[in-house]
């Protein structure tokens, strides 16, 4: 069950962000991208197949990179650890059905 601490990982890591300061001209994309790690997670799991559940996953991972590049480029360092954790977890998920 791998995949349901990765979601909650990023449950909890979407929490963190709605607290954030961020700039409004990135908060609502930085919000959606952190929901679409928890929701595409959520969804692949329910997949029946491998390939099916991967793409899921393959598209949680992009969004968990669109959050690292959120976080570089406004100097969030207090996220950069979750964010780390999140991304080593989904990245194992995504080679677990290559």
């Amino acid at each position: 069950m791998h995949h349901l601490r990765s979601y909650q990982l990023a449950v909890q890591f979407y929490r963190k962000v709605r607290g954030q300061k961020v700039p409004l001209h990135l908060r609502d994309q930085f919000l959606r991208a952190a929901s679409s790690i928890a929701l595409n997670l959520g969804e692949g799991s329910a997949k029946p197949f491998g390939r099916d559940r991967r793409r899921f996953y393959l598209i949680a991972l992009g969004s968990v990179r669109e959050c690292e590049a959120i976080i570089e480029l406004i100097s969030l360092g207090s996220l950069a650890e979750d964010i780390d954790k999140l991304a080593r977890h989904v990245y194992r998920l995504c080679q677990a059905l290559s």
